[in-house]
């Protein structure tokens, strides 16, 4: 079992990577003189969770599985249930599931009686490798990605790598995405790795899975601490390819694609817009699309049926959180592990690249 720690200003908490019965001890220490509430969707309930649920005594949720779990209503009905259970502010409520189940939770728990403690057990490479670690929670509103939601730090993250057994190859792809983005990111040597082993990470070869799951999560605690609301910087770069990503979920219509998906593809956008602007070599954007193309992943906006929709993907683009004062803000690159944050591309110049981009 591996342990990473991440450390905050406002405390600390530990990602425990590893079987899961070991995880479960750590779970019980922190459920003494209560009743954990399990909120999971019902695939996950039948493959993992009525064991999970039966070891800890916890009192299962069941909430819709996928995006649509991220859903007003759905966090409305999870906080209902919250009342009803009669659940204190000491009372752990675990996230089983992929990233809109820990999404989700994470803001209800959040919420509810002005925070509760929120243990993530995540299940899919996209929420084991990213989503379950950082403390981001949100719902979608409004036709947008994520415009609703809180900063709530997990007591603890359990990841069980044996999980991933159960997913699909689409799901392991759109997991992979997030692995890669930290090798672009800042750490060439990773990238370098997944080159190598992607193929048997998403082929399943068991210690490579583990050993890209421990990567990302290093990476993310690394980025996370000192910029826990995402405002400094420095954990913005963790948005790379996401600006792009939001607006193509959106134009798509949310759920249609995979974040991950989404990810990858505004990930190849980044580069192929940064070696546009002079900044990055030509090399390493070949590179990285390469890469995305050959693990399966869309790298072309005609992979997704979104050519020449310029103007409405920045249009999505300028309601981006990270925007300040009409700047569009992206995590562009200077080469592979150089990125940086840049607020200088006008609509106009992003607009038309988009609307050229094949």
């Amino acid at each position: 079992m591996t342990a990473i720690l991440v450390e905050i200003e406002s405390g600390r908490y530990d990602v425990v990577v590893g079987p899961i019965e070991a995880s479960l001890d750590m779970v019980q220490d922190l459920s003494r003189g209560t009743t954990p509430i399990l909120v999971t969707e019902p695939r996950v309930f039948g493959l993992h969770g009525q064991v999970i649920a039966e070891r800890l005594g916890a009192d299962p949720i069941i909430i819709p599985e996928g995006e649509t779990a991220k859903d007003w209503e759905v966090l409305h009905h999870l906080l209902a249930d919250l009342a009803e259970r009669q659940v204190t502010r000491s009372t752990p409520i675990i996230a089983l599931g992929g990233g809109s189940v820990g999404d989700v939770t994470g803001l209800a728990a959040s919420l509810f009686k002005r925070g509760c403690p929120v243990i993530h057990v995540p299940t899919t490479l996209l929420a084991q490798a990213d989503s379950a670690i950082g403390g981001k929670t949100a719902v979608d509103g409004f036709g947008e990605k994520n415009l609703i939601g809180t900063f709530h730090q997990p007591a603890l993250v359990a990841v069980d790598p044996a999980f991933l057994d159960t997913l699909d190859l689409r799901q392991l792809r759109s997991g992979y995405a997030e692995v890669v983005k930290y090798g672009l990111i800042d750490d060439p040597a990773l990238f370098a790795w997944c080159e190598a082993n992607g193929s048997g990470v998403l082929a399943g070869h068991r210690d490579l899975r583990q050993q890209a799951i421990v990567s990302a999560i290093a990476a993310k605690a690394r980025l996370v601490a000192g910029d826990v609301e995402d405002r400094s910087g420095q954990r913005a770069l963790l948005n790379l390819g996401h600006s792009f990503a939001h607006a193509l979920e959106a134009e798509a219509g949310l759920g249609t694609l995979l974040h991950g998906e989404a990810v990858g593809l505004g990930i190849c956008l980044a580069f192929r817009l940064s070696a546009e602007l002079n900044l990055c070599p030509a090399a390493d954007t070949e590179r990285v699309v390469a890469h995305f193309a050959a693990s399966g992943l869309p790298t072309r906006l005609a992979d997704v049926g979104l050519t020449k929709h310029g103007p409405r993907l920045t249009g999505w683009m300028s309601r981006d959180k990270k925007n300040r004062h009409g700047q569009v803000a992206l995590i562009l690159a200077r080469g592979i592990g150089r990125t940086f944050v840049d607020r200088t591309v006008d609509t106009l110049r992003l607009t038309a690249f988009l609307d050229s981009a094949a």
